[in-house]
């Protein structure tokens, strides 16, 4: 697979007016991108979420919001698409939340390639708030999606926390793995961007972080964003000394910047000074245990 530029978005929640106001700065947002020669373009975790803000109704209520926004996903989905088509580019959607048919409600990433096909990833451990509050559920399987980009993993925000998830979609061949990310909190922030990074030393690849940013009071579920967009790589060989390809200012609205090469994993795992992605398995004592299943969906 050859190198491409990859665009993380630090993605401001705003207040809108009407659903084509959202159209219309997600259009903004992709043709900036576009511009600078991205082929990926990654929006974070609940970003759709701030689409409550066009029903005053249900905007001040936690299930409120979740319907009606859920009720808007074939829209959501129907924009991308279409973006995806127009500008030939790869795009994980802000994640929002799914109702599934058994009556669960999952927190749903969906990947969308230039040809219109599109796979999706659910979150698989819920935060207390995501649990306590807002009644969310995990998903129940790992999937590493083949693109003409190669095989891209997402890890969910606080999914990137725990390392298995990780392993199990980088054994499955995952050269770069995406976690759309929002954090109420600067801890919450770095708690990811640590998670982050541990993943890419540990699997030597690339990991990246695509967080909300900004203040919304009017919302109860995206009232406080903080954070920064990063791709991030083990230090070793070529790499960055701290390992952190590229960053974004802490809070600002902005595209994040950094390019994927296939080639440098190859090389960190088979000429760096240290293999912690090969010696994963002598951590144990014995036999190491299998990584959890992970799924390969094929969108090319």
């Amino acid at each position: 697979m050859s190198a491409f530029t990859l665009a993380l978005a630090q993605y401001p929640i705003e207040r809108l007016d009407s659903f084509a106001d959202w159209q219309a700065k997600i259009t903004r947002w992709v043709a900036d991108a576009v511009e600078r020669g991205a082929k990926l373009l990654v929006f974070p975790e609940y970003g759709a979420m701030e689409l409550a803000s066009l029903d005053p109704a249900s905007m001040g209520d936690l299930q409120g919001s979740l319907r009606f926004v859920a009720s808007l996903s074939d829209a959501i989905d129907a924009h991308h698409v279409a973006l995806a088509r127009r500008h030939d580019v790869h795009i994980v959607a802000a994640s929002l939340p799914c109702p599934l048919a058994d009556g669960r409600v999952v927190n749903r990433a969906r990947l969308v390639t230039p040809q219109g096909r599109d796979g999706h990833q659910d979150k698989i451990v819920m935060t207390r708030f995501e649990r306590e509050h807002w009644d969310i559920a995990g998903g129940t399987e790992i999937r590493v999606f083949r693109t003409t980009l190669g095989l891209i993993g997402l890890s969910i925000c606080y999914d990137v926390e725990f390392p298995l998830i990780a392993r199990a979609q980088a054994e499955a061949g995952a050269t770069l793995i995406l976690s759309p990310s929002c954090t109420d909190s600067l801890q919450g922030y770095w708690r990811v961007r640590h998670g982050a990074q541990a993943r890419a030393l540990e699997n030597q690849c690339f990991v990246g972080q695509a967080p909300t940013v900004g203040m919304a009071p009017w919302s109860p579920v995206l009232d406080e964003n903080y954070g920064a967009a990063g791709l991030f790589v083990p230090p070793v060989g070529d790499a960055p000394d701290d390992g952190v390809l590229a960053l974004g200012t802490l809070g600002a609205g902005q595209w994040v910047y950094g390019e994927v090469d296939p080639a440098r994993m190859e090389r960190w795992r088979e000429e760096g000074a240290v293999r912690p992605f090969r010696h994963w398995p002598e951590q144990y004592v014995g036999e190491a245990p299998l990584a959890p299943p992970c799924e390969i969906i094929d969108l090319t």
